[in-house]
């Protein structure tokens, strides 16, 4: 049997993976609008570009309160039923390609750490790790439900902005439906305004419709990384996980940009350092470091990276010319730059890297 991509994840303590076929994106929490009283999976609803998500929290769905929602968590996009469903998690972990080998079917109806069974596909153990596969077709316990509160949502919004598409996301929030409690109230009675600023922008980004953005090609889903100061961003297509480096044995006589090799679950994944092609700074690269691993056509290998941030989708037309004066690189490797949280994105062009870099990968040593 062809193995699985699971995108891992962690809510508490406690290490979660879902198909990584289901996840359609991933960004930072934003400020959401609850619906407490509609079901008690559910604990707000966003404005997804003009299309209501409602977000499930894991510790409703066990039966247990939520804890406090902090401004480092993440939403989780799924497919579901021709749908789009959020999960709140406190940390994107890295992308795992799993086989049978090491994944025990879960029981049907128990508890393991707390954790209710029923809601398991699957039991994943890793060395010393231990990642709960969660079942997406029972995620949702209440569908009629579900989809109800997305009709009426969706009907108000769209009786509110009508043709008027740039309106205000606030607006919307004062729907006497859905005005309290509120959210802070409810999850995050501790931010600060500052911190109610940066949830409420995150909404308000996250509605733009994609006519708002100009979209004349379909999304571009990105992996966001950083090495050094910089952050890049690699077409998600290409990337087949992320890990850490738990094992690194040299090659003797090879050039500097050849880490060693990394056994990855019995395939043997060559490490190539990209900073030279960067024009950034070399560091060491030991056990304990992140890799991206990355396929391009008959190429795999591992690429040392300092932060796996997250995943998100880009209008092309977002993607801007590089300006000499930012070049980091060779310009021939960089696609262009856009903007994320902030930050300067740089957009890398990774066959261009791969097979013209001057990157030694699958050669015989």
């Amino acid at each position: 049997m062809e193995n699985k991509k699971y995108l891992t994840f962690r809510i508490h303590d406690l290490h979660y993976g879902i198909e990584a076929a289901l996840v359609e994106e991933i960004f930072p929490l934003p400020e959401l609008i609850p619906i407490v009283e509609a079901s008690t999976d559910i604990i707000g609803i966003l404005n997804l570009r003009t299309q209501i998500v409602p977000v499930i929290h894991l510790d409703w769905l066990q039966g247990y309160l939520p804890k406090v929602c902090y401004l480092s968590d993440y939403i989780i996009i799924l497919g579901w039923e021709g749908l789009q469903i959020g999960i709140l998690v406190h940390l994107v972990n890295e992308m795992l390609e799993l086989d049978d080998e090491v994944i025990e079917t879960a029981p049907d109806d128990g508890f393991i750490c707390d954790i209710n069974t029923t809601f398991l596909t699957g039991i994943a153990n890793l060395d010393s790790e231990t990642i709960f596969l969660l079942d997406s077709k029972k995620l949702v316990r209440q569908p009629d439900i579900l989809v109800t509160l997305i009709w009426d949502a969706q009907s108000q919004l769209e009786m509110i902005t009508g043709d008027e598409q740039q309106q205000n996301y606030h607006e919307y929030q004062q729907i006497e439906e859905f005005q309290t409690p509120n959210f802070y109230d409810l999850y995050s009675p501790h931010a600060t305004p500052e911190e109610r600023a940066i949830f409420r922008q995150r909404a308000e980004n996250l509605r733009q419709s994609l006519e708002d953005l100009e979209v004349t090609n379909k999304l571009m889903p990105l992996a966001v990384i950083g090495i050094g100061d910089e952050y890049y961003g690699l077409d998600l297509e290409l990337v087949r996980e992320f890990t850490d480096i738990d094992n690194l044995t040299p090659i003797p006589c090879c050039p500097n940009h050849i880490v060693g090799n990394m056994n990855l679950r019995g395939e043997i994944v060559t490490l190539v350092d990209i900073r030279n092609v960067l024009n950034l700074p070399i560091t060491p690269i030991r056990v304990g470091s992140k890799a991206v691993v990355v396929q391009v056509d008959d190429i795999v290998a591992g690429l040392p990276v300092d932060k796996v941030l997250e995943v998100v989708n880009l209008n092309p037309a977002e993607i801007n010319p590089l300006p000499t004066i930012k070049l980091t690189g060779d310009a021939q490797y960089l696609q262009g730059i856009a903007f994320f949280q902030e930050k300067m994105l740089i957009v890398l062009d990774l066959p261009k890297i791969l097979t013209q870099g001057g990157l030694v990968v699958n050669e015989q040593i």
